[in-house]
C-alpha cells in the first residue's frame, strides 16, 4: 500500500522534534561577554547546531516570540561541549532586545546551521580579511582554512581600537596579523585594502582571498583585487527573513543571476557581485528600522 505523503511529512517532522529534545539543547546562555561597547558575545547550549555546524554556515534567531528574525553567523561551534558561539552588534531593536537576555537565561528560536558552508582548500596563500563585528564572523573561516594547509594572513580592520574584537584568537590562528584603524588609535592608520593592494604589488604570491565585514568594506576589496585577477569570496547580509529560500528576501544578484543567500551563499565571488543593487535593497526598510530602534530605546528608559 502507497504510504500516505502527509504522514511521511510529518513523520519526518517528529523524528527532526526527537531528535532536538534528545540533543537536550535549550539555546541557554551559558556565557555572555561584553566586547567593546556595542558587541556582544553569546556562548549558547545546542549540541544539535554544534555537532553538524560547518565553517561559513549561520543560524536564525529570535529574541522572543513576537521578534524579528535576524541571522548571525556561527562564529564558533564546540561540538564536545554541545555549544555554539554567536556575536552581534547591538544597531536596531532587535539586538537590543537580544542583549537584554541575561546570563543563565534562554533565547527562544535559534534554528540552524543554515547556508552553504564555505568552500574551503589549500589555495596556497590566502589573505582573510574582517572589518568590525565582522571579525567573529571572520574566525571559522580562517581556522578552516589554516587547518586546510593554507599560509594565512589576516587583516583586521575597525573604526578605532575599542571596535577591534578577537585579535589574540585571530593572532593564533594566523600565520601573520595585520591590524587597522580608520583614526590611527591601533595598529596601522588607514583601511584594510592598504595592506593589500601593498602586497599585490609588491609581487607577493596571493591565492585567495576572503572579506566579511561591513558592505563598503568589502566592495572596496573586491574592487582593490579586480585588477590582479586574485580570487575574492566575500560574505553577505543583506535583509534576510525566513532564511530557507521561500520568502525571497536575501535575492541578490552575482554574475548577472538572481542568487537567494541564505541557500546560495552567504559567500560569492566578489567581482560578480552587484553591489549596487545590494546597497538599495540593504536599505528598504531604514526609516522603519529607526523608528523601531527609537520606540525600543525608550522603553528600556
Amino acid at each position: 500500500m502507497k504510504p500516505d505523503t502527509h504522514d511521511c511529512a510529518l513523520t519526518a517532522a517528529e523524528r527532526s522534534l526527537r531528535e532536538i529534545v534528545e540533543a537536550g539543547a535549550t539555546n541557554k546562555v551559558l556565557r555572555k561577554e561584553k566586547l567593546s561597547d556595542t558587541i556582544v558575545l553569546f556562548e549558547l547550549d545546542n549540541p544539535l547546531i554544534a555537532r553538524n555546524a560547518v565553517a561559513g554556515q549561520f543560524v536564525v534567531v529570535r529574541p522572543n516570540t513576537l521578534g524579528e528574525r535576524i541571522p548571525l553567523t556561527i562564529s564558533d561551534a564546540d561540538k564536545v561541549r554541545g555549544t555554539i558561539t554567536i556575536i552581534f552588534q547591538v544597531v536596531g531593536r532587535t539586538t537590543m532586545e537580544l542583549a537584554r537576555i541575561k546570563e543563565g537565561e534562554c533565547v527562544p528560536d535559534v534554528c540552524g546551521p543554515l547556508g552553504t558552508p564555505s568552500e574551503i582548500e589549500n589555495y596556497g596563500t590566502a589573505i582573510c580579511v574582517g572589518g568590525g563585528v565582522g571579525i567573529a564572523f571572520l574566525r571559522p573561516i580562517t581556522k578552516a582554512l589554516k587547518e586546510a594547509g593554507n599560509e594565512v594572513i589576516t587583516i583586521l580592520g575597525a573604526r578605532e581600537k575599542s571596535l577591534l574584537i578577537l585579535e589574540n584568537e585571530m593572532r593564533e590562528l594566523s600565520d601573520e596579523l595585520i591590524l587597522t584603524t580608520d583614526d590611527g588609535s591601533y595598529g596601522i592608520k588607514g583601511v584594510v585594502t592598504g595592506p593589500i593592494k601593498e602586497m599585490l604589488d609588491s609581487g607577493r604570491k596571493i591565492d585567495y582571498i576572503f572579506a566579511i565585514g561591513p558592505m563598503p568594506m568589502m566592495r572596496a576589496v573586491a574592487e582593490t583585487t579586480r585588477p590582479y585577477g586574485v580570487k575574492t569570496v566575500v560574505s553577505l547580509d543583506p535583509i534576510m527573513i525566513d532564511g530557507t529560500g521561500m520568502c525571497g528576501g536575501c535575492r541578490v544578484t552575482v554574475g548577472g543571476q538572481t542568487k537567494f543567500t541564505c541557500v546560495d551563499g552567504p559567500d560569492f565571488d566578489g567581482h560578480e557581485v552587484d553591489w549596487d543593487e545590494l546597497k538599495i535593497r540593504k536599505a528598504y526598510y531604514f526609516a522603519e528600522e529607526q523608528a523601531a530602534k527609537e520606540m525600543a530605546a525608550k522603553e528600556e528608559n
